[in-house]
């Protein structure tokens, strides 16, 4: 008599287990995301996969005695992205890079690849055919193809790992994880039990053999990485790739990170050849024109370890329908509502009838409050139709009382600044008390609450 198969039901959005069908799931509260699927079979390795199988070879060790070798890491040809990495990739780590469809995923890891010359590379592709990637391959490359870098279309994980034993690559790209599935499960590709057992294998693999290991993965609706949470858990490093696809910049970020900190960042602008490395942002982000406008503010930022200026333009009009209209791009909108009531309960200004439009310049997203000053600048800029001097910078944090909060880095973003040629830049009261201000040639203006600020500006 055969043997029934053992199912249980799992969370499409987190991963979650459950015995039988529930409406909402009991981990991460969604509706309707719970799928029947085959529970695979338990190993009889442990988790990281000892070769022999046997649990009883592996014996505590006092940590004091553990040798700490540090591992010489691969550089890629992409500089940004060794930055990100924290110095480039460690053999033997799992890597996930996660992005919205188009947004150059596939596009980056082919670059690195086909410009790396001593090392042995296989491109697992369960997307596209060999000829697919030829092609992209030629544009990317300018049809100057010489690299160690093997291409397998594959989607079964039994036949991908025959073809890592024969090739003995160096360096492994799987794009993308949700398209492989092992045939000892009866689930299809991307579902839960899938991704989870296709990339603990991975990560197996990686572990004993110290190949790394690039994955590239989905993004769902809500924009996190698609299939289980513990896919997150289980890899080294998580990067995500961000930006408008009408836009021409994509943004890099470290969202997780063993071997190097979070706080790092990389630019690229997509070309037709490929992705460019942006290595001065300031440049890309703000305005190259001569003509001095209203509602135009420059603002110091920092947005992980980089510091960079942004443009924030800000648009005030007389609301023609009665109702005053606010419009935000690359800018919280809860954020930029509690600025205009600052405005206007703590500096007087008006601005309740007046439709207000803000956007950041470049189609990037800032979350940093050092940006608060440099948004409300622009704002009563265009509202008294005043023009700020090209030259002049802001950054500082607004509080409910309309004071000026200090910031973190004042140096550094001065810096910044000074290096872009700016010759004044308003700052909060007291931010400067630590730095050496006498060797700096740019102008430093403190202001401790917004309408000093004002006076400073438009007298």
């Amino acid at each position: 008599m055969a043997t029934k198969n053992k199912t249980a039901y799992f969370c499409k959005n987190c991963g979650a287990e459950s015995a039988k069908w529930v409406g909402k799931c009991p981990a991460c509260g969604e509706w309707n995301t719970m799928v029947e699927e085959p529970v695979a079979p338990k190993r009889k390795a442990s988790f990281l996969g000892h070769v022999a199988g046997d649990r009883n070879t592996a014996q505590p060790v006092k940590i004091s005695a553990i040798e700490a070798e540090e591992l010489p890491r691969i550089k890629l040809p992409s500089n940004e992205l060794n930055r990100v990495l924290g110095g480039g990739l460690v053999p033997g780590s799992l890597v996930l890079i996660g992005g919205e469809p188009g947004i150059g995923k596939s596009t980056l890891t082919l670059q690195n690849v086909l410009r790396i010359r001593s090392r042995r590379v296989l491109y697992i592709s369960g997307e596209e055919s060999p000829q697919q990637l030829r092609m992209r391959a030629d544009r990317i490359a300018g049809g100057r193809i010489d690299c160690e870098c093997y291409i397998i279309c594959e989607t079964s994980l039994e036949r991908i790992f025959e073809s890592i034993e024969g090739n003995k690559p160096d360096v492994i790209i799987v794009d993308s994880i949700q398209t492989i599935a092992s045939d000892a499960l009866d689930s299809a590709a991307g579902s839960v039990s899938q991704v989870r057992e296709c990339a603990a294998a991975l990560l197996r693999y990686a572990k004993t053999s110290n190949v790394p290991v690039i994955l590239i993965g989905h993004i769902n609706k809500e924009g996190s990485i698609a299939g289980p949470k513990v896919l997150e858990h289980i890899v080294d490093a998580v990067l995500q790739f961000e930006g408008d696809r009408h836009y021409l910049y994509r943004i890099l970020r470290s969202i997780k990170n063993r071997f190097g900190s979070t706080n790092e960042m990389g630019i690229y602008e997509m070309r037709d050849n490929g992705l460019r490395e942006v290595a001065n942002p300031s440049e890309m982000l703000l305005s190259q024109g001569t003509e001095t406008l209203s509602g135009t503010a420059i603002g110091v930022t920092i947005d992980g370890a980089r510091p960079f200026l942004i443009e924030v333009q800000a648009l005030v009009s007389t609301a023609a329908y009665g109702t005053a209209q606010r419009s935000v791009t690359g800018f919280d909108p809860r954020r930029m509502n509690m600025l205009l009531a600052v405005l206007e309960k703590r500096a007087g200004f008006k601005l309740a009838q007046k439709d207000v439009f803000l956007n950041i310049a470049g189609g990037i997203k800032v979350n940093d409050p050092a940006l608060d000053l440099a948004v409300i600048s622009a704002i009563l800029s265009s509202n008294v139709d005043m023009a700020i001097n090209r030259g002049v910078c802001f950054t500082g944090e607004v509080g409910l009382s309309g004071e000026l909060r200090q910031v973190t880095r004042i140096d550094s973003r001065i810096g910044e600044a000074q290096k872009l040629g700016f010759d004044t830049i308003v700052v909060p009261r007291g931010n400067t008390k630590a730095l050496n201000t006498s060797s700096l040639k740019i102008h430093i203006i403190e202001a401790a609450r917004v309408d000093e600020a004002f006076r400073h500006l438009f007298g």
